[in-house]
């Protein structure tokens, strides 16, 4: 799972002691423990008695429960996106980490790729968003669909990066290898008039993790897997761009520019784990905050009851997935 890779990262890390990992399957805390060289803890009581700082990479329904417990015992806590399984129980974490004076953060990764953080200082005012992420079935994260799984992460982007409330929702969305949705087509409209067109998936052919946004004067393309940004502009006085991989063999014509914006490659889960590192250290709270994983959580919320919605219009066996 997850939690694993947390391990990884958190053993690779300066400045912090990794401590111990816990698992309700005592084999599995027990391998990664021998994994990461560190020790297997046997209970959340052990957790909190070891640690200052947790991850917490459970199942998302158990994310409320695990999490309170932890803040209310002192510890700091990153719990995994979603915040939680429903809104009460988001406000349940965000309560118990206010009362116990704990920091609480919340794991939108993509909130740390280098190239999110790069698109966003060349921010204006965006109009249009036409955002895909595409993956092959992997069998795993099953207890959820496709928004909370997958789309969230673009949820959280949008806004984040739009400052305006969301007014209007329309969505579709089919199981396909699961009984939850795999597959959903979004479409939000802001208050200001900004429109989201987003596409997730979790049974394609390929991965795709892409974001495109158009606002006055140019078109920003985000690869969050390359972690790179393409900046498209008009420049009269431009000449004709080099050859930039990925475009065309006739690349742009005359009087559009095109410039890719400056990156530094990192792990978004390191830098994020860094940030909540560093937040634990100082005290003062680093992206995303409790609040903010709930603003993501409320509008996928949104979007699957869209969905249920669009479903209750098709014919029965079109919107049930076939039994395994």
């Amino acid at each position: 799972g997850f939690g694993r890779e947390h391990a990884r990262v958190y053993r690779a890390l300066e400045g912090a002691e990794f401590v111990g990992v816990f698992d309700t399957d005592a084999g599995r805390a027990r391998a990664v423990a021998k994994e990461f060289e560190t020790q297997a803890l046997d209970s959340l009581d052990a957790v909190a008695g070891a640690a200052q700082a947790v991850s917490v990479a459970v199942p998302t329904r158990e994310h409320a429960r695990v999490g309170t417990e932890l803040l209310r015992r002192g510890c700091d806590v990153l719990v995994e996106k979603p915040i939680a399984a429903s809104l009460p129980e988001a406000d349940e974490l965000i309560r118990a980490a206010d009362q116990a004076k704990r920091i609480l953060q919340v794991g939108h990764t993509e909130r740390f790729n280098p190239a999110v953080q790069a698109a966003a200082k060349i921010l204006t005012q965006p109009l249009f968003f036409e955002v895909h992420r595409l993956g092959v079935f992997s069998g795993r994260s099953l207890d959820v669909d496709v928004i909370f799984d997958v789309m969230i992460h673009d949820l959280d982007i949008l806004l984040t990066f739009v400052s305006a409330p969301v007014e209007r929702v329309h969505a579709v969305g089919i199981p396909i290898l699961s009984p939850k949705v795999d597959i959903a087509s979004v479409r939000l409209e802001f208050s200001n008039g900004c429109v989201a067109n987003l596409t997730a998936s979790r049974v394609s052919t390929d991965k795709v993790r892409k974001l495109r946004f158009f606002q006055p004067h140019a078109y920003v393309s985000i690869d969050y897997t390359r972690q790179d940004v393409l900046v498209i502009s008009l420049n009269e006085k431009a000449t004709p761009p080099p050859m930039l991989p990925g475009l065309p063999e006739s690349g742009l014509p005359a009087g559009l520019e095109i410039r890719k914006l400056e990156t530094t490659p990192e792990e978004p889960l390191r830098a994020e784990l860094r940030a909540f590192l560093e937040a634990v250290r100082t005290r003062e709270p680093r992206p995303v905050s409790g609040p903010e994983g709930r603003r993501a959580l409320e509008l996928a919320e949104r979007v699957a009851a869209g969905i249920a919605d669009h479903a209750r219009k098709l014919p029965a066996e079109m919107t049930a997935a076939r039994p395994s």
